[in-house]
């Protein structure tokens, strides 16, 4: 982990050369999920309810699903851009060099102008809560940061899985769009309104249901049931066979001969 630091410490010194653009791409990164925060606000002033969520149950999911998906993009950024070490042959060089590969390619890249969509979701998670009234909890407090903890891992665990793929494809396939940022729009909101067969693909082979429905379940009162703040830790399990993944296919790299 002091590698992971280390890396993480130089590329945010070198970021910070240029300090006018980081913060000006900051702001630029706040206004994305506004504008679909935005979106949201305006079906519910049409509509007033979805399915009997309110507009600021709601907001507590989208809040969770950006701030999960900010800091993954933030930290794990790495591997949804490594098909280009495979092109360039530079996946070689970290192959040669002591230290695992999954801590080199995390490494490779931060970008931590990303915080800016953070502090907007921050924002609107705690507006959120202050206007659902929700009896807080000691176990609701820890589901609500699993809930954020799970989502971080599932969506890095995504992005492995498309690395992985980039060893047989050498590009990585637009398709892992649709699990990354498809997603992040999809978990926005509550599970429940989606199709019975949607919400059992996300359950059980993709689980967004673990770390953004289940446990809202039990924070917003609509479960007595306890053990529902501890399903994000499914989330965990997830990472497990998409490490395998990553494994089996530097296993199967062939070196470019740069």
């Amino acid at each position: 982990m002091n590698l992971y630091w280390k890396y993480m410490l130089m590329l945010f010194k070198s970021q910070m050369q240029y300090r006018t653009s980081f913060f000006f791409l900051a702001i630029g990164q706040c206004l994305t999920p506004f504008t679909v925060f935005a979106g949201i606000y305006f079906l519910f002033d049409k509509f007033g309810q979805l399915q009997g969520w309110s507009f600021y149950e709601v907001a507590l999911c989208f809040a969770v699903t950006h701030i999960a998906f900010t800091i993954t993009e933030c930290f794990a950024r790495g591997f949804d851009s490594f098909s280009s070490l495979i092109v360039t042959g530079d996946f070689d060089r970290l192959l040669v060099r002591p230290r695992g590969t999954v801590v080199q390619v995390l490494g490779s890249k931060f970008e931590f102008a990303r915080f800016g969509r953070l502090i907007l979701s921050g924002v609107v998670l705690a507006w959120a809560v202050s206007h659902i009234g929700i009896d807080w909890t000691m176990l609701k407090a820890i589901a609500l940061l699993l809930m954020i903890a799970s989502g971080v891992v599932i969506f890095t665990g995504i992005f492995i899985l498309a690395a992985a793929i980039s060893f047989w494809t050498v590009q990585g396939l637009e398709i892992v769009n649709i699990f990354t940022d498809g997603g992040r729009e999809m978990t926005q909101y509550p599970l429940d309104i989606y199709a019975k067969q949607v919400r059992q693909f996300f359950t059980f082979i993709i689980p967004f249901a673990c770390f953004n429905y289940f446990p809202l379940l039990y924070i917003l009162g609509r479960t007595e049931q306890a053990f529902y703040a501890f399903i994000p830790l499914a989330g965990f399990l997830f990472l497990i066979p998409c490490l395998l993944m990553w494994r089996i296919g530097v296993r199967h790299y062939r070196s470019t001969g740069s």
